[in-house]
């Protein structure tokens, strides 16, 4: 009896814990799949903007395309990809979370398209491979998110989207750098772009496939090791939760119905209707402040250096402060690019800041909403609630895109986007007064349910 005691006491007297307690698994702040899928997108980035730098001059000046048709080409695909991600992520949720597949899918459907382009000559040809393509990107997007939000722990999702959209970004940098060194090494320049871009998307894949977990389960709490070996005897274990049967689609448009997605997906569209295109406001910029026409490529290069720099602080800020307020101050900060924009103070330093303010915008919501929409939403419907809010913003921002082009046409472009600036000012007001009880952070209610 006193050999056992001894045993189980130190040199003090007190008990020591039991030689075969299992020690307690800290789960990392951004796990290592957020880094694989951030990875992966970060090659896909590279081969999709070596596409997008070279599309325009390839089918307006090579295929004959006016700006105009070119514009619109563009927008339709855009639309297709938004309305394909509720697919996305519907298909994701049901047979047991395949998230991987659905998204991998997607991944393959891009690379697939990036051979065909140098034998696209003709524009119907064109639109259907890049509709493919932008279905591709369509079916992915929900699932990647998904994806990120089961593998993270709540608390932490806004560094989580943080991270993977600073590597993203960084695929988006690397993109149109690559192209044009392709273009002055290669001979035949834009097919040389193409094939060099579905090799790189078919590395992407295979990142994927090799790195990604097949399955994805979400973050339990640790269990300190006292209550482990000895639960509390008024305490009683729950049951092992039985399967269920597979989300369907009524249950994927039901999510609607919970306040908290309801009222973030109405501010998202809300406020995706006041939101200029990059293009639109690369144009702006560029004719108001006076910048050299050579210089024009280089304006998304300096909205995606401040993403970039700015993504995973401003997403760990987003945890602190709540993500409803940082995302609705993102959007504070681009009306004061719009500001800036419009304002008579010209030259190469206005132009630094307003894109400093662009990069900003993205930095504050691009990954806090999908964050948000990860902790209002159960575990089971990620990639529906998440495709539910990315396609109200997406078809949002088509209308806006479509409703600018019109009034710079029938005003000008200085007109319009004060109009713009103003509409944005007013939706602002009105989803802080929709989002006052939404802080982007689960409740005690929601990550039960989400665990159920």
């Amino acid at each position: 009896m006193y050999l056992a005691d001894s045993r189980s006491t130190d040199a003090r007297g007190t008990q020591a814990p039991a030689p075969d307690t299992p020690p307690v698994r800290r789960r990392a702040v951004v796990p290592s799949t957020v880094l694989a899928l951030g990875a992966v997108s970060l090659i896909t980035d590279v081969s999709s903007e070596m596409v997008t730098a070279v599309l325009p001059l390839y089918v307006v000046a090579g295929l004959g395309l006016s700006p105009l048709g070119f514009g619109l080409l563009d927008g339709i695909n855009n639309g297709v990809g938004a309305l394909v991600r509720l697919a996305g992520g519907h298909l994701a949720d049901r047979g047991g979370r395949r998230h991987r597949l659905v998204a991998g899918l997607g991944y393959g459907l891009s690379a697939l398209c990036k051979p065909l382009l140098p034998l696209a000559h003709t524009l119907p040809v064109l639109s259907a491979v890049l509709a493919v393509d932008r279905t591709g990107k369509g079916l992915r997007t929900a699932p990647r998110d998904a994806m990120i939000s089961l593998a993270t722990e709540p608390a932490h999702r806004g560094r989580a989207f943080g991270v993977h959209r600073a590597m993203d970004t960084t695929g988006a940098l690397l993109g149109p750098l690559v192209a044009f060194a392709v273009l002055r090494a290669a001979v035949d320049g834009y097919d040389a772009v193409f094939t060099v871009s579905a090799c790189v998307a078919v590395l992407g894949v295979l990142v994927l496939v090799l790195f990604v977990p097949r399955h994805i389960e979400a973050p339990t709490d640790a269990v300190r090791p006292s209550e482990a070996v000895r639960p509390p005897a008024a305490v009683r274990l729950p049951r092992p939760s039985e399967p269920s049967r597979p989300p369907a689609v009524r249950d994927a448009l039901g999510l609607l119905r919970r306040p908290d997605l309801r009222r973030l997906t109405v501010c998202a569209a809300l406020l995706g209707l006041t939101t200029v295109s990059d293009s639109f406001l690369y144009l702006l910029l560029q004719r108001e402040g006076d910048l050299p026409t050579h210089l024009f490529p280089l304006l998304p290069l300096g909205t995606a250096a401040s993403f970039l720099l700015l993504a995973v602080p401003l997403g760990a800020l987003a945890d602190r402060v709540g993500r409803r307020r940082l995302f609705l101050a993102g959007h504070g900060v681009l009306l004061l690019g719009y500001g800036l924009v419009l304002c008579p103070w010209h030259g190469v330093p206005a132009v630094l800041a307003v894109l400093v303010l662009h990069g900003t915008f993205y930095a504050a919501t691009d990954g806090v909403l999908a964050a948000a929409t990860a902790s209002v939403v159960p575990d089971r419907h990620q990639g529906a609630g998440q495709a539910l809010v990315g396609t109200g913003q997406a078809l949002a921002r088509f209308v806006c895109s479509l409703a600018f082009g019109a009034a710079w046409s029938l005003w000008d472009g200085r007109t319009a986007l004060t109009v713009t600036a103003a509409g944005l000012a007013v939706s602002a007001v009105v989803a802080a007064f929709v989002l006052r009880t939404v802080d982007g952070t689960p409740t005690t209610a929601t990550t039960q349910e989400a665990r159920a």
